[in-house]
């Protein structure tokens, strides 16, 4: 079986393909980029998705046989550690001029897509920190994020930007890279990011139920996911 994943799906899918009794292949990236790659032909039996448009558009244009929310998601501020003062929360790390804010690239990475969203969801004061964002990952042209570092840590560590916003489901692993804070983003203003598989082949059934099973629910609140509700 052939699958297609949002690449922040990468750490905990050798979890849930422990539980599947099927050999699975599967290919991660930014689900944009791998939406359009399905619709250029490129074979998949399903593809799990960082947002719920993407599997819909398949469905829409008749590629796809069923879609399904899954899991969810938010986002948080990752900050190198010796940028922060006394006082400072997300809003005011993000207002400050000095500090170089990171994302993913809107378009290709749904990462992107919820971040620009946040920005909008902040008002006016959004606007002046979506002018100053850097699309430095997930995009067609981005640079490769080494094997087994997080996109956080590395754009961070190698001087690219203070600052990055992600998926939450990261900040557990990030909080134990030296150097880095965790800053959360409250609700309402957080997005929250709905993971959706479009079942393209009815040979991927097995593993789209499997998705929405009791065992996968827990392997993915464990690595940090929200439930799909």
């Amino acid at each position: 079986m052939r699958v297609l994943a949002a690449g922040s799906l990468r750490g905990v899918w050798p979890q849930l393909m422990a539980h599947f009794p099927e050999p699975v292949n599967t290919q991660f990236g930014p689900a944009g980029i791998l939406r359009e790659q399905i619709e250029a032909g490129q074979s998949c039996d399903l593809f799990a998705s960082a947002n719920l448009a993407h599997p819909q558009a398949l469905l829409a244009t008749g590629r796809a046989l069923a879609v399904a929310s899954f899991a969810s998601n938010k986002l948080c501020l990752t900050l190198r550690s010796d940028r922060l003062r006394d006082g400072d929360d997300w809003r005011a790390l993000l207002m400050r001029a000095d500090l170089r804010l990171a994302t993913s690239t809107p378009g290709c990475d749904p990462s992107g897509d919820y971040t620009q969203e946040l920005f909008t969801r902040m008002g006016e004061a959004g606007e002046s920190v979506r002018k100053r964002a850097l699309a430095l990952v997930g995009g067609h042209h981005s640079a490769a994020v080494p094997a087994g570092v997080l996109a956080a840590e590395w754009i961070i560590h190698s001087g690219q930007a203070e600052m990055f916003i992600g998926y939450a489901s990261y900040a557990n692993r990030l909080r134990q890279v030296a150097g880095l804070t965790i800053i959360d983003i409250p609700e309402p203003v957080n997005p929250r990011a709905h993971y959706a598989f479009a079942q393209l082949t009815a040979r991927a059934q097995p593993l789209a139920t499997f998705l929405q099973s009791q065992d996968a629910q827990r392997i993915l609140r464990d690595a940090g996911f929200l439930s799909a509700s």
